[in-house]
């Protein structure tokens, strides 16, 4: 083994040991490596030591820590008391009608189970009966035809429109208007401007021929008004002025006319009565009117005449047949002009104020809806309230 100082002596000026050069070569290339690798183990020994040792179960995530104190229930305070309401069963009848506002007539000596509700207060619509009622109601040859019910109830009276007990505005009542509007259930557009435009006190009466007659006549209802239906009657002219397949003629039997009656009566249930469609003829002989009136009243119904013809004998034979009868005393649209019409509604308007009630009739022309609409708007302003049609029928019954 040379010796040290040889190695150095003997060496050449600025020349290195050759097995000195690479030991200091790989030391320079292993450097970095071991710095990296120390760096790595103590990161891992510092998470290991986090994760063994520390006390964070969120793995780093921010928390807060909450003080829960449990504190002794504090006694609750009682509710004040609520004095019961009486049992409804142990008040009397007048302390039920007091308190619901609801006025009862009774027959005299008899008790509430006998009471007859005559009206119901409240600020809503006025709602008729569900008709067909079957207490009403029978069996026959084209449908359903009313009947006066086991216990004396009448098609007229459970039909008919309740009355207002007075005017929406407050003020006292000068006269009361029932306006008949007939001619419904053919044109479907009309039949729909009547139920819409007109007051749901207005009745309205509906021809039998319609395809969907009985439809339409519940439409009325439903919004408020009173139907009637019509009965084509023979006129003086007929058959050239001819009301249609089912008239009731004056030379026909009885038995042949109340067939055709029948079907009339079986288009539209829940009609308090019947209004004629012409009939100047057959309403002026009262050997073929009478039958026909009998059999109305007999199924609990009214007839109304519209007014059109001065030789009718329709009230003479209804209150000898004792039969609910009333005849319009003005035919608003006799003449289809506005100032016609606007002229005869101001004339019935002025007939109410004098005898307190005035009946009225018209047909379903567009003209006649649009100024009996403009004409009722204000007309509680004048004093004038409207009635269905039924009053004038059940005030001779």
């Amino acid at each position: 083994m040379p010796l040290a100082s040889d190695t150095i002596l003997t060496r050449p000026l600025g020349l290195r040991d050759e097995a000195t050069a690479r030991l200091q070569h790989w030391r320079a290339a292993l450097r970095p490596r071991v710095v990296a690798a120390a760096c790595l183990g103590a990161s891992v020994l510092a998470l290991a030591a986090f994760l063994g040792f520390g006390d964070d179960p969120l793995a780093g995530e921010p928390y807060a820590v909450a003080t829960v104190e449990l504190r002794a229930p504090s006694t609750p305070v009682p509710e004040p008391a609520v004095p019961l309401r009486p049992d409804p069963a142990s008040r009397s009848a007048g302390e039920v009608e007091r308190a619901s506002g609801v006025s009862v007539t009774r027959p005299d000596g008899t008790a509430a189970p006998d009471s007859v509700v005559i009206r119901v207060p409240g600020n809503g619509p006025i709602q008729l009966s569900p008709a067909p009622d079957p207490r009403l109601s029978e069996r026959g040859r084209y449908g359903t035809l009313p009947k006066i019910g086991p216990d004396g109830a009448r098609p007229l009276d459970v039909y008919a429109r309740p009355e207002a007990s007075g005017l929406e505005r407050g003020g006292a009542v000068a006269g009361r208007i029932a306006l008949v509007v007939s001619g419904l259930g053919i044109g479907q557009a009309a039949t729909q401007d009547a139920v819409q435009r007109l007051a749901p006190a207005i009745s309205l009466a509906f021809a039998p021929y319609g395809a969907d007659v009985i439809r339409s006549a519940a439409r009325a209802r439903e919004a408020g008004h009173e139907v009637l239906v019509q009965a084509p009657m023979e006129p003086f002219d007929y058959p050239d002025n001819d009301p249609g397949p089912q008239t009731l003629l004056a030379g026909s039997k009885p038995a042949e006319n109340l067939d055709r009656l029948a079907f009339v009566l079986a288009r539209v249930p829940g009609a308090v009565g019947v209004m004629n469609f012409m009939g100047a003829r057959l309403t002026s002989e009262s050997a073929a009117l009478e039958p026909v009136l009998r059999e109305i009243g007999g199924r609990g119904l009214g007839f109304l005449d519209d007014g059109t013809s001065p030789r009718s004998l329709a009230r003479e034979i209804g209150r000898k047949a004792k039969v609910p009868v009333a005849r319009a005393e003005i035919v608003v649209d006799a003449v289809p002009r506005p100032d016609a019409i606007d002229r005869e509604l101001a004339r019935l308007e002025e007939a109410a104020r004098k005898s307190g009630f005035a009946l009225g009739s018209a047909t379903a022309l567009p003209l006649s809806i649009d100024r009996i609409a403009r004409w009722s708007r204000d007309l509680e302003s004048r004093g004038i309230l409207l009635v269905p049609a039924s009053r004038a029928l059940r005030a001779g019954s």
